[in-house]
């Protein structure tokens, strides 16, 4: 027991320690990717008037969540306000303070 707990203990060390490496080099991880990935996509459809082939990337992505055991309606209420989010225009993203500003961070830590 108690080794498992310094192992988990390491484990959170690396993983913050990897996390702080990866802020400092400004190194985008997969949900950031995923999430600009996505909005592009949506838009894209919307722009293009593509909404035949929206719908059917809803219906493959709602599949695989469902498949995770996520609820298929829950899925395509969150899809469908996504959709709605993104038509708007503008970038749905926070700022990232922390890269705009990386001096700034250095100095309050």
């Amino acid at each position: 027991m108690r080794v498992e707990i310094m192992s988990m203990k390491m484990a959170r060390q690396r993983q913050k320690a990897l996390r702080d490496a990866n802020r400092k080099a400004r190194r985008p991880d997969r949900d950031d990717v995923a999430r600009v990935a996505l909005f592009w996509l949506i838009r894209r459809a919307v722009e293009k008037g593509q909404e035949a082939e929206l719908e059917t990337f809803q219906g493959v992505i709602v599949s695989m969540l469902t498949e995770q055991g996520f609820d298929e309606r829950e899925c395509d209420a969150v899809f469908d306000d996504l959709v709605a989010k993104y038509r708007s225009g503008g970038l749905p993203f926070r700022r990232k303070l922390h890269l705009l500003f990386p001096d700034r961070n250095e100095r309050e830590t």
